[in-house]
């Protein structure tokens, strides 16, 4: 078959999404079989080929997929800053819907973001003495034990299956965030588990540090197992499975929940991407503009987040989550991902 064969029988979809991402990215392995023989016939000079491609074809090269893909990290970290939600949460649809990277890689390059934005806020929250340490500590032996069995699975969980959990989670955040959030009051009464473990602490209030005790340690115990599991799977912090466990479940104060969740999701990410890196799904072709980008948006987002209007940006975030759980749940369910 002739290059202007392959090239005629390819859509032009199909060749732009050859375009968006660069071959000479080891991500592109995953895509050698649709891609190949468009990039065959890329390099031919026949005047055919010329005329099948579309006009603004071009293979897009690695520094300037690498500056897209850190310029659209940027605006996720800083949205996610902003909101309290995490940029975590949009990279993965991200990368796979707009550059059409294989959603393994994606998740890869996720891990290692919500590594380096946990770990400088988490140390802050210590010192302020939010972070109930001992629970963290406690939680995270579940949470790194899911991290570890959801990291083994997910190479062998098809890509379909991963997109239509992920447009699920999504889904369940944009709601869980839109609704009023109601505190609830601090119990003092002492839980067995966790006076054995001695988890009951106090965190500062403008009227000075209130004591607060932690309840139902074995449930959040084993929703922090599923936290890690979904962690692993997707590539996020599963930080708002992690404050429903903590919140809801063992009672803790909202603040206190939200730091200490925090103070673990970068432990649950290294444990996760642990695993990925010996797979080699974590390509710092991918990995490092994604970690430098939601970095600098988390940074820039903590400075500005006193003169911002949360509530507006809130309301475009979960706009752009709600649109992206559409897209993956289409792309999952019709295999097309």
């Amino acid at each position: 078959m002739t290059a202007i064969a392959v090239v005629s029988a390819r859509t032009r979809s199909e060749l732009l999404a050859c375009r968006r991402v660069p071959f000479e990215s080891s991500v592109m392995r995953s895509y050698k079989a649709k891609c190949g023989p468009v990039q065959s016939a890329l390099a031919s000079t026949g005047p055919n080929v010329a005329e099948a491609l579309p006009p603004d074809f071009a293979p897009m090269t690695a520094l300037v997929f690498a500056l897209l893909v850190a310029s659209g990290s940027f605006c996720a970290g800083l949205l996610g800053a902003l909101t309290g939600l995490g940029g975590g949460l949009v990279v993965v649809p991200m990368l796979t819907l707009l550059f059409h990277v294989d959603l393994r890689y994606a998740i890869g390059a996720s891990l290692v973001s919500v590594i380096a934005t946990s770990s400088g806020a988490a140390a802050a929250y210590v010192r302020e003495g939010f972070t109930n340490v001992r629970v963290g500590i406690l939680l995270e032996v579940a949470t790194t034990i899911g991290a570890l069995v959801g990291a083994a699975i997910a190479g062998y969980t098809p890509t379909s299956l991963l997109a239509v959990l992920f447009g699920l989670i999504l889904l369940f955040t944009a709601v869980r965030s839109m609704r009023p959030r109601q505190e609830h009051a601090l119990l003092t009464t002492p839980d067995k588990w966790a006076a054995r473990f001695r988890l009951d602490s106090m965190y500062p209030t403008a009227a000075g540090r209130q004591p607060y005790s932690v309840q139902h340690v074995p449930a959040g115990f084993g929703l922090m197992f599923i936290a890690g599991i979904l962690s692993a799977l997707l590539g996020i912090g599963s930080g708002i499975v992690k404050v429903l466990a903590m919140d809801q479940t063992m009672r803790l104060p909202f603040k206190v929940s939200t730091t200490t969740s925090n103070f673990m999701i970068g432990v649950t990410a290294a444990a996760s991407a642990g695993v990925y890196l010996h797979r080699g799904y974590i390509d710092p072709t991918i990995a490092f503009p994604v970690m430098l980008g939601v970095l600098g948006g988390a940074l820039l987002g903590a400075r500005v987040l006193g003169v911002a209007n949360p509530r507006r940006l809130r309301q475009v975030f979960m706009g752009v989550v709600i649109v992206m759980a559409a897209e993956m749940l289409y792309k999952g369910f019709t295999g097309s991902l």
